[in-house]
């Protein structure tokens, strides 16, 4: 009998490496990744590494096209969920309701899902800003007065269950990330 599938939400702030781990993580078990600031691009009709230095929560990054974008999100991990695929999901979901929708989705499947939540020291953001700032093939827009605005608004996930969440210091090498995520979801499942 063939396992259920699971659904895998990085989350955090801008720069916290929950992209560079999600894709690993992803490639590591053979699963669909699906990434907010591609999607949102590929919305608003842009190459993914087209640049759009907008204010906080304003053309593209405003709430109405961030809905839009985490709509598309849900709708794309519902089609590979119902077709019994693996998901990873890589955006930040800073809200609430879309971390909810997210585990109402993985009960009506009847699947697991687990919510990585990414953090690093405020001066890696800075540094790892820096670093994207200056790389042409980079997706994100993220910058460090937009990141100042998103950890104030940012909503701690106390709503999740304990076996729901893993916690990650990303400030160590993907292997070993990955390392501990696969600790974490053995331990969790005991």
């Amino acid at each position: 009998m063939p396992r259920p599938a699971e659904l895998f939400v990085f989350m955090g702030l801008i720069a916290s490496g929950k992209s560079t781990l999600a894709a690993a993580w992803a490639r590591q078990i053979g699963a669909r990744y699906f990434n907010s600031d591609r999607e949102r691009k590929a919305l608003a009709g842009l190459s993914p590494t087209t640049p759009r230095a907008e204010s906080f929560q304003a053309g593209i990054y405003g709430p109405e096209f961030t809905r839009l974008t985490y709509e598309r999100l849900y709708l794309m991990a519902k089609t590979e969920l119902e077709a019994k695929r693996d998901v990873v999901l890589d955006g930040s979901y800073t809200a609430e309701k879309e971390r909810q929708r997210l585990r109402n989705l993985a009960a009506a499947h009847g699947i697991t899902i687990k919510f990585i939540l990414c953090r690093c020291p405020d001066n890696i953001v800075r540094e790892r800003l820096k670093l994207r700032a200056q790389d042409p093939e980079a997706v994100s827009d993220g910058r460090w007065e937009i990141y100042l605005r998103q950890k104030e608004r940012f909503s701690q996930p106390a709503e999740l269950e304990a076996h729901e969440l893993i916690t990650l210091n990303t400030d160590a090498p993907v292997d070993t990330l990955l390392q501990k995520i696969a600790a974490a979801i053995k331990e969790q499942s005991r």
